[in-house]
């Protein structure tokens, strides 16, 4: 099928991202490429490296920029791997760094892919194919007390114990294989009258067994971190987040980042040694507009967030 996709928050990563004709950008979730085109267009001697692990947006991403290919490199990886991507580019500093977090409108309207509640498919929701973990191995495979936990952690679920024991249950008369059949669980398990108002009932189950499946939180913290270690002095982070346990890691890492001295407060001045590395940029995230909701529905839980390198 043919990506469809709409960027989001694309003229406010773009501004937020000061892009100069000369500089090294990094775009950290390639996904359909919409950010990277407009940033590589505005480069002359510059560079673009867009990183992604899904195979699809890969070759998406390199038909997209096919125009600008001498400024662009395209890499097949996670972005926890980011050193090792710039040392084989031999790229040392970059000047912005892009993150868009979270699952691509693509990935959800696959229906192949497992990613959404509303097409029946295989359980998978795997990013990245060639890893062997897949939301089957999740739901069929992890105890009751696994499933309870990350459901509550990743997904704020108040229905997690109860979700848990459905699928428990349920599984044990045969394996659970697909979407519908763990949205009918999940439908099961929650009791009508709290299914009335809200947001699919499967919403934040789906999400919980997403980010295991990628394991997407374990790694962001530490990437954040990378990420700021190789932005030359002046150089942005954008970070996009759509949901809260995203935005509250990212608000923190970047607080830290921002005051990481670890003396009492009573101390008159700091001896620890610890020095800031950035600067916050937002004060409070940057969501959304009237008219882009209009046109993307699904930009409504985007936040941005942006530091600048000191």
């Amino acid at each position: 099928m043919e990506m469809v996709h709409k960027s989001v928050l694309l003229e406010e990563v773009i501004e937020h991202l000061n892009v100069r004709d000369n500089g090294v950008y990094i775009d950290a979730t390639l996904g359909g490429a919409g950010h990277s085109h407009e940033i590589v267009k505005r480069l002359k001697s510059g560079t673009l490296v867009g990183v992604d692990q899904d195979d699809y947006a890969i070759g998406q991403a390199t038909s997209t920029l096919r125009e600008y290919a001498e400024n662009t490199k395209i890499v097949k990886a996670n972005f926890s791997q980011i050193n090792i991507i710039l040392e084989k580019a031999q790229i040392s500093r970059a000047d912005g760094v892009l993150m868009d977090l979270g699952v691509s409108s693509f990935q959800l309207d696959d229906g192949g892919r497992g990613f959404s509640y509303n097409h029946d498919a295989p359980l998978d929701m795997r990013m990245n194919q060639s890893h062997e973990t897949s939301a089957y191995n999740v739901v069929n495979l992890y105890s009751e007390d696994g499933l309870r936990n990350i459901f509550l952690k990743y997904g704020e679920e108040k229905w997690s114990a109860r979700i848990a024991k459905f699928i428990v249950d349920e599984r044990a008369k045969s394996p659970i294989k697909t979407t519908f059949q763990l949205v009918s669980i999940i439908k099961a398990a929650i009791p009508k009258s709290a299914r009335k108002d809200g947001p699919h009932p499967a919403k934040r189950v789906f999400q919980a067994i997403r980010i295991e499946v990628n394991g997407e939180l374990e790694i962001l913290e530490r990437s954040i971190e990378n990420f700021v270690n190789i932005l030359s002095p002046g150089g942005r982070i954008c970070i996009i987040t759509f949901h809260s346990l995203e935005d509250r890691i990212v608000k923190n890492t970047f607080a830290k980042l921002q005051n990481p001295c670890t003396c009492p407060r009573e101390f008159p001045v700091c001896v620890c040694g610890e020095l800031k590395t950035v600067k916050i940029i937002t004060k409070k995230p940057i969501i959304p507009g009237d008219e882009e909701l209009s046109i993307n529905p699904r930009a409504r839980s985007a936040k941005l967030r942006v530091a600048e390198k000191l």
